[in-house]
């Protein structure tokens, strides 16, 4: 199996080469540039490293959500349109599952959150071991980050904290958890597009290049305002 997995759905702009190998190439960035500029570029440079080219791939895999909406926009159809041009097929990979197995076998439950603005964040928690893929405890959710510990106090007493939610809600994480909350380390705080290539090797269902599509836990918010307006307009 060779594949190609890429990751815009967050902060960090990912790209992966998996093979019978192993992982032969990795690439993430974070910077000022957007991910519409970082992407093909890195995508280039990862097949000319390993003397592979498009072609000789499979299937080709995005993380096609939760996240940044425009993040994750730039990565699907991205992977639509070299699908289409290569005539692959294509693999969607769960951002907060691909989250979850980079973390290793962390003994508790692990809890990748983005943030959702608002108080809220979109999450999830899982228990991992090493080699497996991760086990969902909870679905995928946009959810007051209280209400968001509660649901985790039901099912276990020592909490993981990953993603870019992390940083921006770990004093109040604390306050609501105390010691049962632990923080990932900068290396297994984000989403490795290593763990999306190897979660893409694992998955049985492909899908054509028209079938990927995002996955949005909630409306974007230009589509939001548009149905607030038709409904002040019917009143």
């Amino acid at each position: 199996m060779k594949l190609l997995a890429i990751d815009t759905s967050g902060p960090v702009c990912g790209v992966a080469i998996l093979t019978e190998e192993g992982l032969r190439a990795e690439r993430l960035v974070q910077n000022k540039l957007t991910h519409s500029v970082n992407l093909l570029p890195m995508i280039d440079s990862a097949f000319q490293d390993v003397g592979l080219t498009i072609a000789d791939m499979d299937r080709l895999a995005a993380v096609t959500g939760p996240g940044s909406f425009t993040g994750v926009r730039i990565g699907v159809s991205t992977l639509k349109g070299l699908a289409h041009g290569a005539n692959k097929p294509c693999v969607a990979v769960n951002a907060l599952e691909a989250m979850a197995s980079g973390a290793g076998g962390f003994d508790g439950v692990v809890c990748p959150i983005q943030d959702a603005r608002a108080g809220q964040v979109y999450g999830a928690a899982f228990h991992t071991a090493m080699g497996e893929r991760p086990k969902r405890l909870m679905a995928d959710t946009p959810i007051r980050l209280e209400d968001y510990a509660e649901q985790l106090r039901g099912i276990g007493d020592r909490f993981l904290f990953l993603g870019d939610g992390m940083p921006v809600h770990r004093r109040r994480i604390q306050e609501l958890l105390g010691d049962a909350a632990v923080f990932a380390p900068a290396h297994q705080a984000s989403l490795r597009p290593g763990a999306a290539a190897w979660l893409a090797s694992m998955e049985t269902e492909e899908l054509t290049y028209t079938e990927l599509q995002p996955l949005y836990l909630r409306a974007p918010s230009a589509e939001r305002n548009r149905r607030l307006m038709e409904a002040a307009h019917a009143e």
